[in-house]
């Protein structure tokens, strides 16, 4: 980096005022972050026409991409910007952040010359595919440099993604950024590079990485805690048949989104009993964040509106209802972001890139089942602003929820081919499918479910299941309102992320020494410790099973014992019942007892 560009660079990020969203949150007004530095530096000393920088939700993208704009127009590299954002409501945050950096950046426009009073313009992707022309004439007649928010969203549809390779081909420079893993599909993304590793498949490379559990370690992002909440779900099928299963339980596909929609179903107490737990948590939140607030991200409109009847139930306080076919829900957010309210309840609006750094608490509330859709969900509550604030996002107890859950720290490439899977069947193919389906835009009533699912809710309960904390599970099963429950819902909300860990730790050795003194005709709950209770699906489950006949089929050719006498053996010594009612953990232990048996013979 010559000495010229460092004094730029530097001088830019000095406009940059304290207030600015994506600042350190203690102590380095005027400074970049160092990953924002280091950014900035690898593009300075590269000087790239195309750059891709991945950060954590929250670590501030905006800064960084603000920062090098101002470098870049410094220096007379490009005469003019053009910001392409996901919504309408980020097209005018960016415009708003820009102009505190000394950026003018006009939100409103639709055609024709841009006035002389701007840098350039902020547009949505839809708004390019509509008239990419026009942004490509625009490009041709000025050096420009075009910044691409969250760019996985060009890959939505076929026509947005030929629009931007067609309206910004001519740009000078391209700038793309994105949170989060890139798609489940495989969509090719435009502008950016894709590298062919050893195993024939490729995958996006970035520019420039910062993930999640570096920007934990930097305390530039909050730690999360996940609570999950389980229980008894009952319905009514298309066909009339009435089923109940309880959430976490290993079930179909069909049968876990059937009982997902049960327990968020406004009229059962599954929904309720959680909401008060959250608005529970917001409370000793607030003791150490006095303006902390709570989300809650629901699935379609009418779920949201009784969501927020609800709030108002529980908490005696109006909520902010944000719809994002509603022209004023822009407006609603900023006041929400602005005040000291306690609760927002939104469908899709708030689920990607809305800075409100206040909010603390939130309830995954939506049948959305995507990696992409829950990481950015999960980002609206991960943004730092003072050392040892964390967040604590409420979910049900669904495998695929807390494998998400349970992964935030893995970086992920965008996978551009799917590996091919030789003699054997890909057992991973349909949920890949599906989650490419729930990806794209579509009705939120049946996104996660489908058409094929209608059915009526009859009645659910809930039950404290379980934390998720950096990978690791605690507690023990608790009724709603319970002092096992509340020692979970009552961990401060200003800790060190050690500390985290150490509280749990103790909460869970304090539920299981209170369990042990009880008789077991008096435990109306399973009391086992989180990590003694894996999730799993019901493909896993199968697999498990399948693996397990394998070792006996080996073990009989190594022995000479029928396969029935063996699979009576490991009942006798692990315990449990025949191998189809067995649970994943009773299945595991005995695959442990096997392969012990197999390797003394050898």
């Amino acid at each position: 980096m010559t000495t010229t560009a460092a004094t730029t660079a530097s001088s830019a990020s000095h406009h940059l005022s304290p207030a600015f969203p994506g600042r350190a949150p203690w102590g380095t007004a005027g400074k970049l972050r160092a990953w924002q530095q280091g950014a900035l530096d690898e593009y300075i000393r590269t000087q790239p026409r195309d750059f891709l920088a991945v950060a954590t939700p929250g670590a501030g993208k905006t800064t960084f991409a603000l920062t090098l704009a101002s470098y870049l127009l410094h220096n007379h590299l490009i005469q003019q910007i053009t910001v392409v954002a996901p919504t309408e409501h980020l097209k005018k945050q960016w415009a708003e952040a820009a102009a505190r950096v000394g950026i003018k950046l006009d939100p409103d426009y639709s055609a024709g010359p841009v006035s002389r009073d701007y840098h350039g313009v902020a547009i949505t992707y839809a708004g390019v595919g509509v008239r990419p022309m026009l942004h490509r004439n625009r490009c041709e007649q000025r050096k420009t440099l075009v910044i691409l928010d969250e760019i996985h969203h060009a890959g939505d549809s076929k026509s947005w993604g030929e629009a931007c390779l067609e309206a910004f081909d001519p740009a000078t420079r391209r700038l793309a950024l994105t949170g989060t893993p890139f798609r489940s599909d495989t969509n090719p993304i435009p502008f950016v590079t894709y590298e062919e590793g050893n195993d024939g498949i490729r995958r996006s490379s970035a520019d420039y990485t910062y993930g999640y559990g570096n920007a934990l370690a930097d305390g530039v992002v909050r730690p999360v805690i996940f609570l999950s909440y389980s229980g008894n779900m009952r319905w009514r099928t298309k066909a009339g048949d009435e089923v109940a299963a309880r959430l976490g339980e290993p079930m179909t596909r069909d049968a876990i989104g059937q009982a997902w929609r049960t327990a968020l179903a406004p009229t059962g107490d599954w929904i309720p009993n959680v909401l008060k737990a959250a608005d529970q948590r917001l409370t000793e939140v607030r003791k150490g964040i006095p303006d902390a607030g709570g989300l809650v991200i629901a699935t379609d409109q009418d779920s949201a509106r009784a969501y927020a009847k609800l709030l108002k139930e529980i908490t005696g306080h109006k909520a902010t209802v944000v719809l994002s076919d509603d022209p004023g829900s822009s407006k609603r957010i900023d006041d929400f972001a602005e005040s000291d309210a306690r609760w927002m309840v939104a469908v899709r609006m708030v689920s990607e890139g809305v800075d409100v750094p206040r909010l603390a608490v939130g309830v995954y509330a939506t049948t959305i089942s995507t990696p992409l859709f829950f990481a950015q969900a999960v980002g609206r509550f991960v943004r730092s602003r003072r050392r040892g604030e964390t967040a604590s996002v409420f979910v049900p107890t669904i495998p695929m929820l807390l494998e998400f859950a349970a992964e935030m720290e893995v970086e992920r490439d965008h996978v551009l081919d799917k590996p091919k899977k030789s003699g054997e069947d890909d057992i991973y193919a349909e949920e890949d499918k599906l989650l490419a389906e729930a990806e794209r835009e579509q009705d939120e009533e049946d996104a996660g479910t489908g058409d094929e699912l209608p059915f009526e809710a009859l009645e659910s309960d809930a039950v404290f299941d379980r934390v998720l904390y950096d990978g690791a599970e605690f507690g023990m099963q608790a009724h709603p309102g319970s002092a096992e429950e509340q020692d979970y819902l009552g961990i401060p909300g200003l800790l060190e992320p050690d500390q985290v860990q150490m509280l749990l730790q103790k909460r869970q050795a304090r539920q299981i020494a209170h369990s042990r003194k009880k008789p077991d005709d008096e435990a109306d709950l399973l009391e086992l410790p989180a990590e003694r209770r894996p999730i799993v699906t019901h493909k896993q489950l199968l697999e498990l099973r399948k693996q397990l006949n394998t070792l006996v089929s080996a073990y009989n050719h190594q022995s000479g014992k029928p396969h029935g006498v063996i699979h009576n053996e490991l009942r006798r010594v692990c315990g449990g019942p025949p191998s189809a009612e067995a649970t994943a953990g009773q299945l595991g232990e005995r695959i442990k007892k096997i392969q012990e048996w197999a390797t003394r013979m050898r």
